[in-house]
């Protein structure tokens, strides 16, 4: 018995559970549906299709209502009436554009109203006699019909433009002819590049050895630079040792000489009759 009855309050609970999440997605989805709205008619020149009951209606791109209602007109077989259902608090033109849009590749639609100027009169009407606002032929244009028309300008412009088009594939056409006719010299040429660029093994190329050779003549260059360096600065110390013995040379000639000369002054006949110095 006490198994039974776990069974039930889990069964009771699971119900709850299902009741409430029934009832979140019912408030959800009628959330909106206390506000107070205002009617309006949409008369539509041609096929709607796409537009369904409950379809969103859009106001400069901001939800403002739904699509309550979609019939035919009995005086004018071609125009499709639509009634839509829009928030009291916005106030719509008398020249207020109003169109189709899509959503995506999908192809539902919702009806759009855009703009209107502030001078023009509000639309006024009761709910049994609702104001009306008359969307333009080009509003009932769907993907399908914009297709038809995109592909028949493409026909227009290929049907317009076919000799050039001729021209051009008998042009690839003689371009095509022309390198099978050369294949072989292109062979030749493809040889020739990858002989020059990369060789067989990618690494023998004529470029790749030329590269070499700049590579190791730069080096070598670094290295007779370092020696003509080092022989520079080793002539240099040498130059400069031979010149300071020159110097000390020529100072120890130059004092000589002067001594020579002071002895001259002293005795100048010394330098004709000899002798030692006379006091």
């Amino acid at each position: 018995m006490e198994t039974r009855a776990n069974y039930i309050l889990i069964g009771m609970f699971t119900l709850a559970v299902i009741a409430g999440i029934f009832g979140f997605v019912y408030w959800f989805q009628n959330a909106g549906a206390t506000r107070v709205r205002v009617n309006y008619q949409v008369v539509f020149d041609g096929s709607v299709s796409g537009l369904r009951t409950g379809a969103n209606v859009l106001f400069n791109g901001i939800l403002v209502g739904e699509v309550t209602a979609l019939k035919l007109d009995p005086a004018q077989p071609k125009q499709v009436v639509a009634t839509i259902a829009v928030d009291k608090n916005v106030q719509i033109h008398s020249d207020a554009d109003v169109g189709l849009e899509f959503q995506g590749l999908t192809g539902v639609a919702q009806v759009a109203l855009k703009g209107g100027t502030t001078g023009a009169p509000l639309l006024e009407g009761s709910k049994e006699n609702p104001p009306m606002l008359k969307a333009p032929s080009s509003a009932t244009m769907d993907f399908t019909q914009a297709a038809r028309d995109t592909l028949r300008r493409v026909d227009e412009f290929v049907a317009s433009n076919q000799d050039i088009f001729k021209d051009a594939l008998k042009n690839i056409d003689t371009f095509t002819q022309s390198l099978a006719r050369n294949s072989a010299r292109l062979d030749k040429i493809m040889e020739g590049a990858q002989n020059l660029v990369g060789g067989d093994d990618g690494k023998s190329g004529e470029l790749m050895l030329a590269a070499k050779s700049i590579h190791t003549l730069s080096d070598n260059l670094d290295k007779r630079t370092e020696e003509i360096n080092g022989n520079l600065n080793s002539l240099l110390v040498v130059g400069r040792k031979n010149v300071e013995m020159v110097g000390n040379d020529l100072h120890r000639t130059l004092g000589t000489i002067d001594t020579a000369v002071k002895n001259f002054d002293k005795n100048p006949s010394r330098l004709i009759f000899g002798g030692g110095n006379k006091q």
